[in-house]
């Protein structure tokens, strides 16, 4: 293979791992002797990842330095390197070392294949089980279930794509561990293989169990519009309308039993009102979520504004 490579990595207070993470990824890339760039970009750092970057990039110019204005989030992040790539196939990984360049060579023998995306999964993760492995499986497995797509590994950054099936994939919030859904979605060949995981040797996971409802809310917009529910909202909520009428005449008939046999009065009985209320407010919350969701992408994809801002680039 002669094509270009795209290397985007997210970048946000690294300033120990990148001239590491350059180093390796310029001799695996001498290696394999192809054309490559490498996209560094910085998601508002306060240390000194961004003078590193800088810097590297005056030096070298293979590389690119795309500093943002502060940090917008790590699916910005990318999104703004896959905006700025050139090469015929874009890779994505992080910068904190844990994923390994030396298998780049193995996503690029899968995408001489055929495939439009290689998705990494870390089997052998050298993480904490219950506070970053566990928590990954299950959102693995409802995903996979939800979604029609079988993978391993969604929250694996390290993933090879043909840039050509990215042009109509528009990011935001945390969607970036949703692409293989979306080029699924619209009929790419995908293939997922094992590479390795390295540990942590500096600084910090920037990602906490917080970040697991982020993930749950987009999982539920990308069904949604992924779904027959984007041009068919009737099927969507005519379902919801149908299970919460089922469950107010539940809780119809369990109040007029107890009225009958316990003769408990429905005015000393909370169970029919809390009921119906609980229901109709999570339900309304969904739908504006929803409404809300859709209503933001309409604003962006009209307006063609981006989800970062960007305060200076280098050879770019």
């Amino acid at each position: 293979m002669s094509e270009m490579i795209s290397v985007v990595i997210p970048v946000y207070n690294e300033e120990q791992n990148i001239p590491v993470l350059y180093d390796e990824l310029r001799e695996v890339f001498s290696a394999i002797n192809n054309p490559y760039e490498i996209i560094f970009v910085d998601d508002g750092s306060i240390d000194k990842s961004r003078d590193l970057i800088r810097g590297l990039a005056k030096a070298d110019s293979k590389v690119k330095a795309v500093l943002l204005r502060r940090n917008f989030g790590q699916t910005s992040a990318i999104a703004a390197g896959i905006d700025h790539a050139q090469g015929k196939y874009v890779m994505t990984m992080d910068a904190d070392l844990q994923n390994d360049p030396r298998d780049a060579a193995l996503l690029l023998k899968k995408m001489d294949e055929g495939y439009d995306l290689v998705n990494g999964w870390r089997r052998k993760r050298k993480e904490p089980f219950l506070s970053r492995r566990l928590p990954s499986m299950i959102a693995n497995r409802i995903i996979s279930a939800l979604t029609g797509l079988k993978l391993h590994d969604y929250g694996c950054t390290l993933k090879m794509y043909r840039r050509d099936v990215l042009k109509n994939v528009n990011l935001y919030g945390e969607m970036h561990r949703f692409i293989p859904v979306y080029v699924y979605w619209m009929g790419g060949k995908i293939v997922e293989i094992e590479v390795n995981h390295r540990g942590r040797r500096w600084g910090k996971s920037k990602y906490g169990i917080n970040r697991t409802l982020k993930v749950i809310f987009d999982l539920i917009t990308v069904k949604f519009l992924l779904g027959n529910s984007s041009t068919s909202p009737l099927y969507f909520f005519g379902g919801w309308g149908v299970l919460l009428i089922a469950v107010g005449t539940v809780c119809g008939f369990v109040t007029l039993a107890q009225k009958v046999i316990l003769g408990l009065w429905v005015h000393r009985n909370p169970l029919l009102l809390l009921s119906v209320f609980s229901f109709i407010l999570g339900t309304q919350i969904i739908f504006m979520g929803l409404l809300a969701e859709l209503s933001v992408r309409i604003y962006y994809e009209t307006t063609r504004r981006t989800i970062y801002v960007v305060e200076e680039k280098v050879n770019c």
